[in-house]
């Protein structure tokens, strides 16, 4: 399971250092891809997950999966960790994400997602103790 939240540098390269910890959950190759929740971010998924995705999206209707499947696989790339635990972001997904020089990284169960910092302070401004303990009252935990 990879949960935590991670701040970290993107050098000049576009490379990230991944922690240690989610690093092991990964894997060794992985794939990097355009977030498909809605939101500006980078989801990275470990092989068995991204699989998984994938035979998901194959179930909808060719007329929905279509646009789903040029979407996402136009901006996923397969990528291994280097000497240093550090990815090489695409300057085509750094672009989508407004990636720049400070990333945050969140462990969200099966997958990472990897957000602009400024951008990711906006969008968890919006996470409330209310709004999450509405959501979690569903649960009936």
């Amino acid at each position: 399971m990879l949960y935590g939240g991670y701040d970290h540098s993107i050098d000049k390269k576009g490379r990230l250092a991944i922690p240690s910890k989610l690093r092991d959950e990964l894997g060794e190759s992985f794939i990097v891809c355009r977030g498909i929740y809605g939101k500006r971010c980078i989801c990275v998924y470990p092989m068995a997950q991204w699989e998984a995705l994938v035979e998901k999206i194959g179930q909808l209707p060719s007329s929905r999966s279509s646009s789903v499947k040029r979407f996402l696989y136009d901006g996923a790339f397969s990528v291994e960790f280097d000497t240093q635990g550090r990815i090489l972001i695409p300057a085509s997904l750094r672009e989508y994400a407004e990636l720049d020089t400070e990333a945050h990284i969140i462990g969200v169960d099966t997958n990472l997602e990897i957000w602009n910092k400024e951008l990711w302070t906006k969008e968890n401004s919006e996470y409330t103790a209310e709004a999450i303990a509405s959501i979690v009252s569903e649960l009936d935990f």
